[in-house]
């Protein structure tokens, strides 16, 4: 085994001296005359190698065209995003505004068992905006009760109506009351009678409609001039988030009217009706022969309501209502009145859309119209024992004298008081 090893060793020490001597033969300058031909081999080479400096720059150039794609994809995409919540957001709002509806008003339910269905039937209320007029919103502050008040315009011209009118709201003890006065010597005189009165002055309002034709009309308005402008004024009761019993000056107050209001409607309203048909409705047949088997046409019908008194809610309905009479009232030569129901009952159809409000008649007993009172109620003993909440003096011109008829019957206990009026006027 020795000697074995030590053959091996003396091969290994023999194949080692002939690979130098073969070495030093061909490279007689040594190993380190290899590192100038390896750089000339490389220099001569299509090869390049940047230098550390070039490859960052070349880098950087090449991260910077990508931001910049990367960026302009980003706004396209957002703008593509845009374009389609539009268009979702535009037909969802085409396709369930129904549904949206009831959505706002609350949960969405289900419907009920037969016969237990019952619709909504008030609108919500808009928010207040003190800044439509703030000095007023802080008279309605002090004056309203559970942010309602009864309201009513006048001018010089009723100022003896108007003292009959507060009088008996002082009587009956009615507290939330305004008088909105049109001119100087009615807000003066309600001043001097302790009567809450607001007369509007420029700057009070955000969006000022005081105007030259305000001005005429209120100062020197006939009634009808005067009914045409409380629906522009009653807008900003309603933006400031106040209800209104709009009354105008000859009706007599017997009994306090809050107590005796649903408020389940936008608008709850006496009627011109003067008994149970024609104030709450009847199914009128028209009677055509000419027409043969198809002869009886039915239409249902009721009679006017009252613009003259009537309680309206804030809601967007029925600003929509005023705004619609109101535009109307300023471009025609008509009677608010009609207006004031056509915008209200006539339903949609083709190239005209209704209002979508709901409404309610008041009791034509306890809200009651001078024809009534005059024509029937004087008349029949048991009916004239009764005592309704107010009287309004809609069918007469006499107004004045007739007003103090109803205090002198009802509040004075005279049994003749009302007996030397005719039914109608002369």
């Amino acid at each position: 085994m020795i000697g074995g090893n030590r053959s091996k060793i003396a091969a290994a020490i023999f194949v080692g001296v002939l690979f130098g001597c073969v070495f030093a033969f061909l490279y007689p300058d040594g190993f380190l005359s290899l590192l100038p031909r390896a750089r000339q081999i490389v220099a001569n080479s299509d090869l390049k190698v940047p230098t550390t400096s070039c490859k960052s720059s070349d880098q950087l150039i090449i991260l910077k065209s990508k931001y910049v794609a990367a960026t302009e994809e980003q706004a396209v995409l957002k703008e593509q995003i845009r374009d389609l919540t539009e268009k979702v957001r535009l037909a969802e709002q085409g396709k369930a505004n129904e549904q949206k509806r009831l959505l706002d008003l609350g949960v969405q339910k289900k419907a009920g068992p037969f016969g237990a269905v019952k619709s909504l039937r008030t609108n919500p209320t808009v928010r207040p905006d003190k800044s439509v007029n703030p000095r007023l919103a802080k008279i309605l502050q002090k004056v309203s009760v559970n942010h309602e008040l009864i309201v009513s315009l006048a001018n010089s011209n009723v100022k003896d109506e108007l003292e009959v009118w507060f009088t008996n709201i002082k009587r009956v003890g009615i507290p939330n009351y305004l008088v909105y006065a049109l001119d100087e010597k009615i807000e003066s005189f309600c001043l001097s009678r302790d009567v809450p009165v607001y007369k509007r002055a420029h700057g009070d309002a955000k969006n000022d409609q005081y105007d030259d034709g305000f001005e005429s009309i209120a100062r020197g308005g006939g009634n009808h001039a005067v009914s045409g402008l409380k629906f522009r004024i009653l807008r900003e009761f309603l933006q400031l988030g106040y209800s209104v019993l709009l009354s105008d000056v000859d009706i007599v107050h017997l009994q306090n009217p809050f107590k005796y209001l649903y408020r389940d409607s936008d608008i709850e309203s006496m009627s011109d009706g003067h008994d149970n048909e024609t104030a709450y409705g009847y199914n009128h047949v028209l009677d055509e022969p000419e027409m043969g088997w198809a002869r009886f046409a039915h239409t249902m019908r009721i009679w006017v309501y009252n613009s003259g008194f009537f309680h309206i809610r804030p809601t967007i309905p029925a600003i929509e209502l005023l705004d619609r009479v109101s535009r109307r009232l300023s471009r025609e030569n008509a009677w608010d009145q009609a207006v004031f129901n056509e915008e209200l009952v006539f339903p949609s159809h083709p190239g005209y859309e209704g209002l979508h409000a709901s409404r309610r008649t008041m009791d034509y007993y306890m809200f009651m119209n001078s024809k009534v009172l005059f024509k029937t109620i004087r008349k029949d003993a048991v009916l004239k024992k009764m005592k309704p909440v107010i009287v309004h003096v809609n069918y007469h011109p006499d107004k004045l004298d007739r007003m103090k008829a109803v205090v002198d019957y009802y509040v004075k206990g005279k049994r003749d008081a009302l007996d030397s009026f005719p039914d109608g006027s002369e």
